[in-house]
């Protein structure tokens, strides 16, 4: 069994409606019950923020910080982490013109966010992903890369580096500075990192596809079929450093191309996930919404178990509003399996009674007002 990575505590301080908020919990799962604006998914995005980003909504950070406040937001929290008892706390002060986000660990200044994937995995799952399959292909390459960050931490790393350097590329572009010796020097760059990205992406894929395979049987939910398509299609089976060459060629190839476009027309940052309805062999964007919304919630099951399973420590989740939509023997099964996976999850919904057969498995709180009440 994974090990169980959960939360004991968190305290708010000037986020989102709450002045302040705390709440003690014991390990069990969390349920946040309300009415639509007391501030469920304000909690959840305020646990999300325990992870590299922006968390779950990717606000800009002024958006964040309560309205009539002095000034930038605070995020406590202890939990029971991956490598032990934990405290993290986070915040932004939004005085300062070139606010950043500051973060301690224990009390010591953390180098990077990256440092938090030390301590915990975070996965969610909202309302608003309702659409990733009929959205534009830069929704469902977040969310893919938000997969493979949750199993490989240095992705974000890869992925910002590649567009930074891709920035540099087009800036030279635009400017009609075609110099060999610097566009050479950010092209092999990019061709390294991106290669990188790719790579990392199809493994994580091929992964999951295994286990969705092992578990299709069992699975109350549709299974999904995942592609990738978009960048160097079907041949990723080679050898990494041939790959790169050939995409450093396509690069150098195409500068007066990508000048005219004002932008880099070929990479990483074009690819796109294809998702399809395996029983019905029919692409997910072509199925009814509440099969969308089996199908999105299937596939974060099975990658919450993939990354319990190659991590051994069972994810934190964060599904707002999932019970929605669910009959009752289906949000039964889905208890069921957020439970088996041996990890803590938080879930948000309006009624209280959509989440009775959680029984004792879950703490219950009701928010209204910017307060929180167990």
């Amino acid at each position: 069994m994974p090990h169980k990575v959960s939360l004991s505590r968190l305290k708010l301080t000037d986020f989102r409606n709450y002045a302040a908020a705390a709440l003690s919990l014991d390990g069990r799962h969390v349920v946040l019950t309300g009415d639509n604006g007391a501030g469920k998914t304000n909690l959840m995005e305020a646990v999300s923020f325990l992870s590299p980003g922006r968390g779950l909504r990717r606000a800009a950070y002024g958006d964040v910080t309560r309205v009539g406040s002095d000034g930038g937001f605070t995020i406590f929290a202890e939990l029971d982490g991956m490598e032990g008892e934990v405290e993290i706390g986070t915040g932004v002060d939004t005085t300062d013109e070139n606010a950043s986000r500051r973060l301690r660990i224990n009390g010591t200044p953390a180098k990077t966010a990256d440092e938090l994937t030390d301590h915990l995995r975070l996965l969610w799952l909202t309302p608003s992903m309702d659409g990733l399959f009929t959205g534009g292909s830069s929704e469902r390459r977040r969310f893919l890369d938000r997969l493979v960050l949750s199993l490989d931490p240095a992705h974000g790393r890869r992925a910002g580096d590649f567009e930074r350097a891709m920035r540099s590329r087009n800036k030279l572009l635009d400017e009609r500075r075609f110099d060999p010796s610097w566009l050479s020097g950010i092209e092999q760059q990019m061709a390294s990192l991106g290669i990188a990205m790719a790579l990392a992406r199809q493994e994580m894929l091929g992964l999951l596809t295994r286990l969705i395979d092992e578990t299709r049987e069992t699975s109350p939910f549709p299974s999904a079929a995942l592609e990738l398509s978009g960048f160097m299609d079907g041949q990723f089976g080679r050898p990494a450093v041939d790959l790169e060459d050939e995409y450093a060629a396509a690069l150098a190839e195409n500068r007066y191309r990508d000048a005219a476009a004002g932008r880099t027309l070929e990479g990483p940052h074009r690819a796109d996930l294809l998702v399809r309805h395996r029983d019905k062999q029919m692409e997910a964007a072509r199925c009814s919404t509440g099969e969308q919304k089996a199908l999105l919630v299937g596939l974060i099951l099975a990658h919450a178990r993939l990354v319990a399973n190659l991590t051994e420590h069972a994810p934190v989740l964060l599904l707002d509003e999932i019970a929605a939509h669910l009959d009752e023997g289906r949000r039964a099964a889905l208890f069921d399996l957020i439970d088996a996976l041996g990890g803590q999850a938080f879930m948000t919904g309006t009624d209280r009674s959509m989440f009775s057969a959680l029984g004792d498995r879950a703490q219950f709180f009701t928010v209204a007002d910017g307060k929180v009440l167990e």
